[in-house]
């Protein structure tokens, strides 16, 4: 029988392996790297999530997970990543800060 071509969604997201890859993020939690692969899916930018254990070649001494993009998205998921880490920081400081004023506001038991 003849082979059927790949029609899932995954295989259309994912970029060709003979072009030109590169690492724009890697970490040693694989929950990370999924939340930041769902990142890059949601903003139309295709890549691929793979071990670093099976590319021990191209990136020596690296374990865990990585996200490799096209080069000519590299820059633009770079920047999608830093963003997204930064909206956190900034979200996790106003929390610290409104549970401080909230804590400040009780009136005080006679």
């Amino acid at each position: 029988m003849a082979e059927q071509p790949h029609t899932s969604a995954e295989a259309k997201r994912r970029p060709d392996p003979n072009e030109k890859l590169v690492k724009v993020f890697d970490s040693e939690q694989e929950p990370e790297a999924m939340v930041v692969k769902g990142l890059l899916d949601s903003a139309g930018i295709e890549n691929d999530l793979a071990s670093a254990s099976l590319l021990q070649d191209a990136f020596p001494g690296m374990g865990g997970m990585i996200i490799l993009v096209r080069e000519e998205d590299a820059e633009k998921a770079q920047r999608l990543i830093a963003e997204s880490r930064q909206a956190v920081v900034t979200g996790d400081s106003a929390n610290e800060a409104d549970d401080d004023d909230a804590t400040e506001e009780l009136p005080a038991k006679a």
